[in-house]
């Protein structure tokens, strides 16, 4: 009974693991292609062989010292600079309305909690059109003013996994500093702001990471303002009919260096980032 035991379960063991295996090479292969093609030397297009014949840094000189058509570097600038201010306001946004509705009781708390969550469920793309009129009337299109604005104008709609962690912070540190004569600004900054290091991570994150990655919104807000084009338009630009026959390999590279900054956040910030979500999980 017992090793019948043990044989089914290393049987399924096996079978799991195999699963897994299969699927995780799956999931990299796209990886290891964009990475090993990124320094094939020969060729200028897509290639019908799997791995190179011969690599070398070419593609990656190029991407930031031939920019007379196509400036990658502006564009990855372009992106920083934005995706920069756009994490400090929306986090800021986020902590201080999710303190706000973890910690104050008003009349309106619960309404503005409704409101916020059913917000949420539409899907983002559904104003893109009334926003890019709405820039186009302050004279605001076709500049990064107007990302940072889109991208972090609405982050306050993201309250919900901050909340859930204020909520498990006691309440008890708050009246004890109150009766100490703080204030709520005071207890904010000075008190919980330090003990939610986790929720932090996760904020900043998450609000660097959206503005470093869209699409869509940048494209239509952008237009054919070349000069202001974030990475991701940038990239898809190189893949377009006119260039991809010339920058297909520098596409890859660029890709791969886009992907270095994220990847360099998320090994150093993943263990709070983590305790953030879990944390921020529960019912507030």
């Amino acid at each position: 009974m017992i090793k019948s035991y043990k044989l089914r379960r290393t049987f399924s063991n096996i079978l799991v693991y195999t699963v897994l295996l299969v699927l995780g090479l799956i999931w990299i292969s796209p990886l290891v292609y964009l990475v090993l093609h990124s320094f094939r030397d020969e060729g200028l297009s897509t290639v019908s062989y799997l791995i190179p014949k011969t690599y070398s840094f070419k593609n990656y000189i190029e991407l930031f010292t031939d920019t007379a058509t196509l400036n990658f570097p502006r564009w990855f600038m372009n992106t920083f600079v934005v995706a920069i201010f756009s994490c400090i306001i929306s986090t800021l946004a986020v902590l201080m309305v999710s303190y706000s509705f973890s910690r104050l009781r008003f009349k309106a708390r619960k309404p503005l909690i409704n409101i916020g969550m059913i917000l949420g469920m539409f899907p983002g793309f559904m104003t893109m059109i009334a926003i890019y009129y709405l820039l186009k009337a302050m004279g605001l299109t076709q500049t990064l003013v107007a990302l940072v604005i889109c991208y972090s104008a609405g982050a306050g709609l993201g309250y919900q996994i901050s909340k859930g962690f204020f909520d498990t912070i006691p309440r008890a540190l708050d009246e004890a500093a109150t009766i100490d004569g703080a204030t709520r600004n005071q207890i904010f900054w000075k008190i919980i702001l330090p003990m939610s290091k986790p929720i932090v991570v996760y904020t900043v994150l998450t609000s660097f990471i959206g503005p470093w990655t869209d699409f869509i919104l940048a494209k239509i807000i952008m237009g054919d303002m070349r000069d202001n084009y974030t990475v991701a338009i940038g990239l898809q630009t190189m893949v377009s009919l006119e260039f991809k026959a010339t920058y297909f390999k520098r596409f890859l590279a660029g890709s791969v260096i886009v992907a270095v900054p994220i990847s360099i956040l998320f090994l150093f910030m993943q263990r709070y980032y983590v305790e953030g979500v879990t944390a921020g999980g529960v019912k507030g």
